[in-house]
């Protein structure tokens, strides 16, 4: 029993971090209609922005989040106005075929700037073990789940209480009766790109402490998995997406601890085909425009 609640513990820290990168994949497609394939790439570089702060301006852990957020968001909406915006509006399979292009792009620069090679963080986390009556925890893990759940909390009060958050609901629900209402579509596209990413990067950050590996090729399985995680909670619902990943997170780190390391990925997908079957709408399948 104990190692069953040693293993959720585990799986909820991974889980949180997979929900960051889902409501990206969430807000994008909710809010524009978009499927950004290019997510997980913005993951990636969010995550080589945190670690060159480190280890060349020597900050802390937690400016090296706030500097992979902002530099993520830039990356996001450097896609958005130049992969995304000049494409015509109708032609839905472009945009998706412009975002692979772009993720092959930033996997090489990634490339050329680490030669291929992981990268590590340096320990900017001072790591402290506590014994929880046979579950061990670390200070990194208590770290990692309350940035994120924060960060989560943060979502929830901008889409529910401000303006932006509003124009974002009204655009989900139709972007012409948006136009019609007043709101700026471009400027929501621009708040939508920026906080998606910026959440994506954070991300990126606390994988790559949790795993203390920042690599070119770490975007692709984490774009995979925040889409079968969207899937999961259900298109255009940030809730879902909150849910999907911490259920997500918990399948994989049970089925790595009772069986074994190479069948996380099938248990994961299994899950998903699953609720697909017989809730195909995800386990909360109401779109962000419904969430008054």
């Amino acid at each position: 029993m104990i190692l069953f609640f040693q293993q959720l513990v585990n799986g909820l820290m991974l889980g949180s971090t997979y929900s960051l990168v889902a409501i990206g994949y969430t807000l994008i497609l909710g809010t524009l209609n978009l499927l950004h394939f290019a997510h997980g790439e913005v993951f990636m570089m969010g995550a080589f922005f945190g670690l060159l702060m480190v280890l060349f301006w020597k900050v802390n852990f937690y400016v090296a989040i706030l500097g992979g957020m902002l530099g993520a968001a830039l990356v996001g909406i450097l896609v958005e106005v130049l992969a995304v915006r000049p494409i015509k509006k109708g032609q839905h399979l472009a945009p998706l075929i412009s975002t692979i292009g772009v993720t092959i792009i930033l996997q090489e620069a990634a490339h050329y700037f680490s030669g291929g090679e992981p990268l590590s963080f340096p320990e900017t986390v001072t790591v402290t073990n506590f014994d929880l009556g046979g579950i061990r925890i670390n200070s990194v893990q208590i770290t990692i789940f309350a940035i994120s759940v924060l960060l989560m909390f943060v979502l929830h009060l901008f889409v529910k209480n401000t303006k932006m958050g509003k124009a974002m609901r009204a655009t989900a629900e139709s972007p012409t009766t948006a136009t019609l209402l007043g709101i700026s579509v471009n400027q929501v596209t621009i708040a939508t790109f920026f906080i998606a990413s910026a959440l994506a990067g954070a991300s990126g950050v606390l994988v790559g402490l949790s795993y203390n590996a920042v690599t070119p090729g770490m975007g692709v399985p984490m774009a995979i998995k925040g889409f079968a995680i969207m899937l999961l909670g259900g298109l255009g619902n940030i809730y879902g997406a909150m849910i999907g990943g911490l259920i997500v997170g918990g399948v994989e780190i049970l089925s790595v601890g009772y069986l074994a390391s190479s069948y996380r990925d099938a248990f994961t997908f299994g899950l998903m085909i699953l609720i697909l079957i017989f809730r195909p709408s995800g386990i909360l399948g109401v779109s962000l425009s419904k969430r008054a």
